[in-house]
């Protein structure tokens, strides 16, 4: 199985109340993914970090393979996730994929 964790920061123009909204739409568009997307076992979005956090949002996913973590990274309907809910509003993307046992 291989895992693929995202960092993500919210721009700084974005006022509290857009990045309340923009979380709960990334949060809302990449959960949706499951079930629609083969080879990917799990999504989870995490949108509420302490204050000792310096990243607005995590994407915890896990897959099959790295074979379906490639599907998943073109997948139309993830793609249309990532163009419509999460780029326009981040500025920085911090990215690890690892094998799990």
């Amino acid at each position: 199985m291989v895992k693929h964790v995202i960092l993500w920061q919210l721009k700084d123009e974005l006022s509290n109340e857009e990045k309340k909204d923009v979380k709960a739409g990334i949060k809302t568009g990449l959960e949706a993914l499951k079930g629609k997307i083969p080879g990917l076992l799990d999504i989870r979005v995490e949108v509420e970090p302490l204050a000792s956090s310096n990243a607005d949002v995590m994407l915890d996913s896990t897959f099959e393979n790295e074979e379906a973590l490639k599907t998943y990274a073109v997948h139309p309907e993830h793609v249309a996730v990532a163009d419509g809910r999460v780029r326009p509003y981040t500025k920085t993307r911090i990215c690890m994929d690892f094998e799990i046992g």
